[in-house]
């Protein structure tokens, strides 16, 4: 009976995490490199269906509030497109993604350094808040299904 309870834990975690890690992986935005210098040269990627028509990435930081579309589809899928840094001013920028059948592609960042050193701070933050849900959910579904079988062996334990 304990193997059968371990089973079925073990089967329920992987195939919570089965469901819930694709869906967070579908809404991803990344910018890369997350550092340049001024005049450097980003490439910003989104997980959308190029079928669905471009990526529309939208930039903001301390002095930019502009839409970038997608030129190409990305190597690993997806669509993608390259931002010169020309002119930006030192600080760090948010890219938002919307796809092109209007739905949200999350959010990165990267920084703009001075040509020839980086800024001084704490540097570039980079986050996907989809994906940190889905490995908090993924550790509170673990958690769960291992206090339930501690409880069961408990339970059997006492009655035995």
């Amino acid at each position: 009976m304990k193997a059968q309870s371990l089973l079925v834990s073990t089967t329920l975690g992987v195939g919570l995490g089965t469901l819930l890690l694709p869906a967070a992986a579908l809404a991803a935005t990344t910018v890369s490199p997350a550092t340049t210098p001024v005049g450097g040269t980003v490439v910003l990627t989104s997980t959308c269906n190029p079928k669905a028509g471009d990526a529309i990435f939208h930039v903001t930081g301390p002095n930019r509030d502009e839409n970038v579309r997608s030129t190409t589809a990305a190597a690993g899928g997806g669509l993608s497109a390259e931002l010169f840094t020309a002119g930006f001013t030192i600080g760090t920028y948010t890219v938002t993604a919307t796809c092109g059948d209007g739905t949200s592609s999350g959010s990165a960042t990267f920084t703009v350094t001075p040509i020839g050193g980086a800024a001084a701070g704490g540097g570039a933050t980079t986050g996907n808040t989809a994906l940190l849900a889905a490995g908090g959910t993924l550790v509170g579904a673990a958690t769960a299904g291992a206090l339930t079988l501690v409880r069961r062996r408990r339970h059997a334990s006492a009655n035995t």
